[in-house]
């Protein structure tokens, strides 16, 4: 497995694994086939396994506790922060506090059966704690041996440096894929004038670039693609036109869409490395498959043209429940 490295020393493979929809989200899990998948991304030598104490909530970082269970040396392993839930699922809102997040991060190494986590992400940043009273917390979690790299998710560029000047920023996760942009903005340069690596999670569009995806009413109600304006209506019918034209790159190439769009996100720098989440083994290595594949300026400008930047119908998360914070 080829690596990459995040920040000032954190050595990954190049490509991780996501491991949010084994729990939640994305239809019913499958457990066993889950915990196959986790095994078979550590064989294929996968090290970056990316969960958090909200997916489930908390179920998550159980099974991947569960499943890394005798291989902790083989593993670097992300979990976050930041948005809190109640056991029975209710969302309490996003969550900054220092004395909050020491007791998640305890929380966390319990459920994940870990003596420190490897990356830890404050999963969205709280607008009335100031970031520097969060980041100092989390200063604190690294000198106490509890974690050793910190991240941070969906923060603007300015917040990203406040954070970075009172802890170095190892990491920014951030949804980026030829559907979502936004990081081109600022982040990504933002991002390489400090030193920090980007993890993209959602490279598949939520698994619309995988042309797998030809219906607007495929999803249970429960799916969390069943209320994404990007999945409904008109935009579905835009988007969906748009996969077709990505498809017929990829079969010129003699590739998936999948592997396409996985390797178009990996030739935009060797600082960023996309998170694919999967419960299946079968698309696990075909993920992984993506790596091997090189693409070519003519190439690059055939997705381009296929996908141009802003073309992608409708906002990424629901409305009033879009991430990315100003200020």
């Amino acid at each position: 497995m080829k690596q990459r490295t995040l920040g000032q020393g954190l050595t990954v493979s190049s490509l991780g694994l996501g491991c949010m929809g084994m729990s939640e989200f994305y239809g019913p899990g499958d457990e066993a086939e889950s915990t196959a998948t986790i095994h078979r991304a550590l064989d294929l030598g996968t090290t970056l396994l990316d969960t958090a104490d909200m997916y489930g909530p908390f179920t998550n970082e159980r099974l991947v506790g569960a499943a890394i269970a005798g291989r902790r040396d083989d593993v670097v392993l992300a979990t976050k922060f930041g948005i809190e839930r109640g056991p029975d699922g209710t969302r309490i809102g996003v969550n900054g506090r220092p004395d909050y997040l020491r007791r998640a991060c305890d929380a966390s190494l319990e459920r994940l059966g870990v003596d420190h986590i490897d990356l830890y992400y404050q999963h969205r940043v709280d607008p009335s704690v100031p970031i520097e009273d969060t980041w100092g917390a989390m200063a604190e979690l690294v000198a106490a041996g509890k974690v050793r790299h910190l991240g941070i998710s969906e923060a603007a560029p300015d917040v990203v440096r406040r954070a970075h000047a009172v802890h170095p920023v190892t990491a920014g996760q951030y949804e980026y894929s030829l559907f979502t942009r936004d990081p081109e903005d600022e982040i990504i340069a933002t991002f390489r004038e400090l030193g920090i690596g980007l993890v993209a999670y959602s490279p598949l569009g939520r698994g619309f670039l995988t042309g797998a995806i030809t219906s607007a009413d495929q999803f249970d109600d429960d799916d969390f693609r069943a209320h994404n304006a990007r999945f409904q209506g008109g935009n579905f019918a835009a988007n969906h036109a748009l996969v077709l034209q990505i498809q017929e790159v990829a079969e010129h190439k003699g590739v998936t869409p999948a592997q396409l769009a996985l390797a178009w996100v990996l030739a935009q720098g060797q600082d960023i490395v996309p998170i694919p989440g999967t419960k299946r083994r079968t698309y696990l290595e075909e993920n992984v498959a993506a790596l091997d594949i090189a693409l070519t300026q003519d190439e690059l400008a055939a997705l381009a043209k296929a996908a141009p930047r802003g073309a992608v119908a409708g906002e990424r998360y629901p409305a009033g429940n879009v991430p990315r914070l100003t200020s």
